[in-house]
């Protein structure tokens, strides 16, 4: 049994060491719903670190999950449960697996009600499983998203797609409320999750400009050091993020 090993009485699961410093427990907290905008690899890597300490985890509702990606990111395939689509049910089948499964992950096929979000939530708590989303999830204790994106490996009109650079901001309720911030290769060259060493290199500089322009009026761009900036790790005055890159 590895030495960090999910067991039944911790109250947090372990995730990937790049993804630490984005959650307010630097693990995901059981009974708890996570979501992330979409069901790219920013979900499987949420569940990698759980999963290769022993946990068991399902994927509800995504059809083009890749089995081969998700080993990449760090998922253990013994341990992997795979329901592409569950059909008009999937309600009842993602409350079985969450009863079974130390984390779901899930994309609704539509936008869940009230009442069953809150369903849902609440056999999360009871079974001290994580509910991890793909999508909205009204309610939700954190939320991640992929602020701006940047592929790597074309050159001069030619080459391949090798790696993706990625600043990933995470929010949340209580203890997690005020942003994070964090950039990541997501993928690696070698298809797996890490810190970016120094994500504010000239070559790695327009995924940040395209974060500024998307930035409220009278903010300065990520990376900058104008007058006014805050303590040594929190981005620049006004924006609120806290960088853990």
């Amino acid at each position: 049994m590895p030495e960090d090993a999910v067991l039944p009485g911790q109250d947090i699961l372990p995730v990937l060491p790049a993804l630490q410093g984005l959650l307010p427990a630097a693990g995901l907290q059981r009974g708890q719903v996570v979501t992330t905008d979409g069901g790219g690899l920013l979900c499987l890597a949420l569940a990698a670190g759980a999963s290769v300490a022993g946990a068991w985890c399902a994927a509800v509702g995504l059809p083009s999950l890749g089995v081969r990606a998700a080993v990449d990111a760090g998922l253990d395939h013994d341990r992997l449960l795979l329901i592409a689509d569950p059909g008009g049910t999937w309600p009842q089948v993602v409350a079985a697996l969450l009863d079974g499964c130390d984390i779901v992950l899930l994309r609704p096929p539509d936008r869940p009600s009230a009442q069953l979000r809150r369903k849902l939530e609440a056999t999360a708590r009871r079974h001290g499983s994580v509910l991890l989303v793909a999508g909205e999830w009204a309610g939700a204790q954190t939320r991640l998203l992929v602020a701006s994106r940047e592929w790597a490996g074309i050159g001069a009109g030619h080459g391949r797609l090798r790696a993706c650079r990625v600043q990933v901001v995470a929010e949340g309720r209580g203890a997690g409320t005020r942003p994070r911030a964090a950039w990541l290769w997501l993928p690696g060259p070698d298809g797996s999750v890490a810190p970016v060493a120094d994500p504010v290199s000239p070559d790695q500089a327009s995924p940040r400009l395209a974060l500024a322009s998307s930035a409220p009026a009278g903010s300065a761009p990520a990376g900058s050091a104008p007058a006014g900036t805050g303590p040594a790790g929190t981005g620049p005055a006004g924006t609120g993020l806290v960088s853990t890159g």
